[in-house]
């Protein structure tokens, strides 16, 4: 059996996936990785005794990355240790109680009897909106995501009948869909931002978005023991004991090519590595501009796949507990509606943002030292736009509007138990992972720009070039990077099979 040098650019989730994958399977694999360890945006920095997790802070779905393990012969129990969270999210508004995500029914409604009204209506709403919501989620699941359907031919294909007898949820938007199920306003804040997930507008991704939920209320959430970086840690053990190459510190320059064929990886240094197939984990429109120098022509017809939003992200360290977080929360805008319009549609600074707030020391006391809290605040924000880009002090000022958003609703000192903080803007994460525009989540999911869908795997310019990650379908997050890298191989091993 003739062997195949599959070169493989970028060692974040996609590339690390799509690489195990095809070790399993038998190809030559190599990782270039330009950063000093693997991971991507699975980052990690320790500062004056505290433990930051730079990136993903949520783990769902665990069916998908074992999957990824099973392919090579291993249990990923081994190599990843997970932790149940509860409640799932708390929920913070100004002047108004808040209100926790439990997974378990007797929680839950608990919890909807701090709403005002019935609690009863709103249980019965609730189960209603999550049966709804599965409905979308097995769908998807059954075709979109098992099947790795790459565009909207392959989605009308595999679905017929099932997306014109409205099983599939496109015609509405995911924030009207939401609003015809639930009646309270508390709770169609927080349903509609699940859309978090994918950093979109609940205003613009279509309705079967809503099939969110379900990863939580149906698969629960979990943290990976010792930190999320731990994940890296384990895929790493396993690509070492399959054999994968990583070469770290890597810097990818060009993507050599021949007519319609890719050939090799040129590094930074010189250095060309011939290759038979090549996958970038480089976002799919950055790795068309800088690694291959397309032509405008070709990067027009990518411009469907615009960019999702970026953030600010902050990470602080405090001298004192702020016992109102729970592990995973959330502050919502006085007007969220208004936020995602500034956001999305403005692509401007939000004055009210609605913040993702984490507090991992609530599952992981080791995150920092004793009596102190180890705390990321993250709104979404703009991407980076060339003609009209934000100053350094504008990410600033917002970041002191989240301090004081956070104050309000109940965290009062906060500013002045600041002892250290980690402050990255979207030029940093363009920087750090050549994201398109310092887009955390890939590329936005919009029906009126792209029907929902992301890039496809395959590249329609050369035949033996291919791509993973948040940018390629089913898009951004952890579990759907870890897909897009074996769905990616799937492909790879179907069109290019060892002989």
């Amino acid at each position: 059996m003739k062997s195949k040098k599959v070169g493989i650019i970028g060692a974040g989730l996609g590339g690390l996936s799509a690489a195990i994958s095809l070790r399993a399977a038998g190809y030559e694999v190599e990782v270039f990785e330009k950063n000093e360890r693997i991971g991507g945006k699975l980052n990690v920095k320790q500062q004056d005794g505290f433990t930051f997790d730079l990136g993903p802070s949520i783990f769902t779905l665990p069916q998908f990355f074992e999957s990824l393990f099973e392919r090579a012969g291993k249990k990923m129990s081994d190599y990843v240790e997970l932790e149940s969270v509860t409640p799932h999210w708390r929920n913070f508004f100004e002047n108004k109680p808040t209100i926790d995500l439990y997974q378990e029914d007797q929680q839950m409604r608990a919890e909807l009897e701090k709403l005002p009204g019935d609690p009863n209506l709103h249980w019965q709403e609730l189960q209603s909106f999550l049966a709804y919501a599965r409905t979308q989620y097995e769908i998807v699941d059954n075709g979109y995501f098992a099947q790795g359907i790459d565009n909207l031919w392959e989605f009308l294909k595999h679905y017929k009948f099932r997306l014109f007898g409205n099983k599939i949820d496109y015609r509405n938007t995911m924030a009207g869909s939401i609003g015809n199920h639930l009646s309270d306003p508390q709770l169609r804040l927080i349903f509609e931002y699940f859309i978090k997930y994918v950093g979109s507008s609940a205003l613009d991704s279509p309705g079967y978005m809503n099939l969110m939920p379900i990863i939580q209320f149906d698969y629960g959430l979990w943290y990976v023991k010792g930190g999320m970086y731990n994940l890296a840690v384990g895929l790493g053990k396993l690509m070492d004991e399959l054999g994968i190459t990583i070469h770290l510190n890597a810097d990818v320059e060009a993507i050599e090519k021949s007519g319609k064929t890719v050939t090799g990886i040129r590094l930074a240094n010189g250095t060309v590595h011939p290759s038979d197939i090549i996958v970038s984990n480089m976002e799919v429109i950055p790795a068309y501009k800088k690694l291959l120098a397309e032509p405008p022509s070709l990067l027009k017809k990518l411009e469907r796949f615009a960019p999702a939003c970026s953030g600010i992200v902050l990470h602080i360290g405090t001298n004192r507990l702020f016992p109102q977080l729970a592990h995973h929360n959330f502050f919502y805008s006085e007007n969220q509606h208004k936020h995602f319009e500034t956001v999305f549609h403005k692509k401007e600074l939000p004055e009210d943002p609605t913040l993702y707030v984490v507090a991992p020391t609530r599952t992981d006391p080791e995150k920092a030292p004793q009596g102190y809290d180890n705390i990321k605040i993250l709104p979404h924000i703009p991407p980076l736009q060339n003609q009209r880009d934000l100053t350094h002090q504008d990410y600033l000022e917002l970041k002191e509007r989240c301090i004081d958003k956070m104050e309000r609703c109940g965290l009062e000192g906060l500013r002045e138990s600041i002892i250290t903080e980690d402050f990255l803007t979207p030029i940093d994460i363009e920087k750090m992972y050549r994201s398109n525009q310092g887009s955390i989540y890939g590329v936005v999911t919009d029906w009126k720009k792209n029907y929902g869908f992301k890039a496809p795997k395959t590249s329609g310019k050369y035949r033996n070039l291919y791509f993973t990650g948040g940018s390629t379908n089913p898009g951004g997050g952890m579990p759907m990077v870890m897909l897009s890298g074996q769905n990616c191989a799937d492909r790879i091993i179907k069109r290019h099979p060892l002989s």
